[in-house]
């Protein structure tokens, strides 16, 4: 009896539509665009991972997944789309991929969607949600422009929010970074109750006109640009690649309650950044100090 009223409780104050979206964000990826082992790397940071497959990480990407309407939309399709999707596939019963959103034109970030032509999945008009200047960039350069004109993809402009459903809503923001083909964004993924923030790659955020402090205030979860835990870390200028310090990061937020900076997850590592052992000293620095370390199969709940 007690059950009953209870669930009568519910659907009266809560429509019925939104207490069926059950959804969550989960990390299919977190390593740069090169991936975990790097191409070409000989070095002790890889070698480990050439006998050990299982030490292996996927290119960071993440999917928005509304469970109950077995429904899901991928962040990024990275060259281990493959990987990513059928992982996503299989887990969720009778699920349908409802697009994907880019964040920018570079390699870990778009050229996964080779495998929606007609050499792979053939998808039909799946829609693929981009700022204009990646629209062009798309149509106008092969085999990009393929999947437009047969049909394999549909581009769809992020300028204004995206409202997938009653409850689930994404919005796109411009943010700072190499922008060689395409803008780069960012993306503001909200439920009726939580909202998530994903910056995978931005130069640094001194560049970027919004103030990091109130953004992590403001939502419940950011999974940021962790490419380089520190300065000196790979064999050139790192002002060539210019992202933002995992160690300038924390210094940034340092003076934020324990609960605001237990909403901040680091994402998208370089090989070379320490962040992926969980052995590493710098792993226990960022632990200690009231951040998170994202991994593959993260779920955060919406």
């Amino acid at each position: 009896m007690r059950n009953i009223l209870f669930c009568f409780l519910l659907s009266t104050f809560y429509p019925s539509e939104i207490l069926a979206q059950r959804s969550y964000v989960e990390v299919l990826g977190i390593a740069q665009d090169a991936g975990y082992p790097q191409a070409g790397c000989p070095k002790k940071c890889c070698e480990a991972l050439h006998y050990d497959p299982s030490l292996r990480q996927n290119v960071a990407s993440i999917a928005l997944v509304n469970e109950t309407k077995s429904s899901y939309w991928i962040f990024d399709a990275t060259p281990d789309f493959t990987t990513q999707n059928n992982l996503l596939y299989h887990s969720i019963k009778s699920s349908t991929l409802g697009g994907i959103f880019l964040t920018h034109a570079h390699i870990g970030h778009y050229t996964g969607l080779v495998y929606l032509g007609r050499e792979a999945m053939s998808t039909s008009k799946l829609r693929v949600f981009v700022r204009p200047k990646m629209k062009l960039f798309l149509e106008n350069n092969g085999p990009w422009s393929q999947l437009v004109t047969l049909g394999n993809i549909e581009l769809k402009d992020t300028q204004k929010p995206v409202q997938l459903n009653s409850n689930l809503k994404v919005e796109s923001f411009l943010v700072p970074h190499r922008d060689e083909f395409s803008e780069t964004v960012g993306y503001k993924i909200s439920s009726s109750s939580k909202s998530l923030i994903y910056i995978p790659d931005i130069d640094k955020w001194s560049k970027w006109e919004k103030n990091l402090a109130d953004l992590v205030k403001e939502n419940d979860y950011l999974l940021l640009d962790g490419t380089f835990f520190k300065d000196g870390e790979i064999n050139r200028p790192m002002s060539e690649v210019p992202h933002p310090f995992v160690s300038e990061t924390m210094e940034v937020l340092n003076n934020l309650t324990a609960g605001q900076k237990s909403r901040v997850y680091f994402i998208h590592f370089n090989h070379t950044n320490p962040l992926l052992s969980k052995d590493s000293a710098e792993y226990t620095a960022v632990i200690k100090a009231g951040f998170n370390v994202s991994y593959q199969g993260l779920k955060l709940e919406l």
